[in-house]
């Protein structure tokens, strides 16, 4: 890796990206290994969480290591204590974090301060682990990348924002379609079609939903209200109205197009009742490879070189 840590998919080279897919694929055929014996990852976390804590604390547990969960009120990140002490602090006990912050500042801060590696385990501008897991899903499930097309409706948040970054990495096509105003940030739009153009793909940001699926591999979905964005309801209900993810919009796919979300779902709101439950459904896969390409992301930080790495 370019970093010691991962602040951004954009941390990845391309080749980087291939490879740690490589690793997860082969931990998730053999998941219990003894490379990272000895090691301590701490989870910093300012809001709750069911698959990016379960999935971490399983990773390092399942290579040897351990976990330790520093929930907000135990740490207080810039209130209790500055960010710089707690990342000075915990670089003298563990061996890396895994922070889950309402800023990507704050998680600079302590990428910036700590001694140790530094992952993304969500902020408000990305969710680089989430990116990774999505895409060894469509890899296991459709094969090479390239010619493929992915289309994202919805919010142009972080999850949005990591894929279409990563998609664009590994020549991915990759459509978004976001009601005006919710767009993806504009330097964000910016590197996508860089990096699209660099690897032999496209990447387009529209605001029709339909031009975004029609002809799609696959067709991703998120909440419109993320955590944090509560009073802000009734207006982004009345703004995201015509971007559910519904029948009627999956059948301008392909017929066999992956259906995909990174769940927590908010049913009759981005995605119709039900059409999680299809079998072209592949939101548990997703969820699930989150543990591996976790569990391949800290074998490389950590130095649990895998077949892959020393190629």
């Amino acid at each position: 890796m370019r970093s010691k840590d991962l602040l951004s998919i954009s941390d990845l080279e391309s080749h980087e990206i291939r490879l740690l897919l490589a690793d997860a694929t082969a931990l998730k055929a053999e998941p219990r290994q003894n490379t990272l014996a000895g090691k301590t990852l701490a989870l910093v976390f300012e809001k709750p969480s069911l698959r990016t804590r379960v999935s971490f604390e399983l990773a390092i547990k399942q290579l040897g290591g351990e976990a330790i969960y520093l929930s907000p009120a135990e740490v207080g990140l810039g209130k209790r204590e500055s960010v710089a002490d707690v990342a000075r602090v915990l670089s003298r006990f563990v061996d890396a974090l895994a922070v889950r912050t309402f800023s990507q500042g704050t998680l600079e801060e302590l990428a910036q301060w700590a001694r140790v590696p530094v992952i993304n385990a969500l902020s408000d501008t990305e969710h680089p682990c989430q990116a990774l897991a999505d895409l060894l899903t469509i890899f296991e499930h459709k094969g090479e990348f390239p010619g493929l097309k992915l289309a994202y409706v919805g919010d142009g948040n972080n999850v949005a924002v990591s894929l279409a970054l990563a998609a664009a990495s590994v020549g991915l096509n990759c459509t978004v379609a976001t009601p005006k105003g919710y767009e993806m940030p504009a330097a964000a739009v910016r590197q996508a079609r860089a990096l699209a153009a660099t690897n032999r793909c496209v990447f387009n940001a529209v605001n029709d939903p339909a031009e975004a699926v029609k002809g799609a591999d696959a067709v991703y979905t998120d909440v419109w209200i993320s955590m944090g964005q509560e009073a802000e309801n009734e207006i982004r209900l009345k703004a995201f109205a015509g971007y559910q993810v519904d029948e009627a919009l999956v059948s301008q796919a392909k017929p066999d197009a992956l259906i995909m979300h990174p769940l927590p779902a908010h049913y009759g709101q981005e995605v119709a009742e039900g059409l999680l439950d299809r079998p072209q459904s592949v939101v548990f896969d997703q969820a699930e490879n989150r543990l591996h390409v976790q569990k391949a992301l800290l074998a490389d930080m950590l130095g649990g070189l895998l077949m892959s790495w020393a190629a």
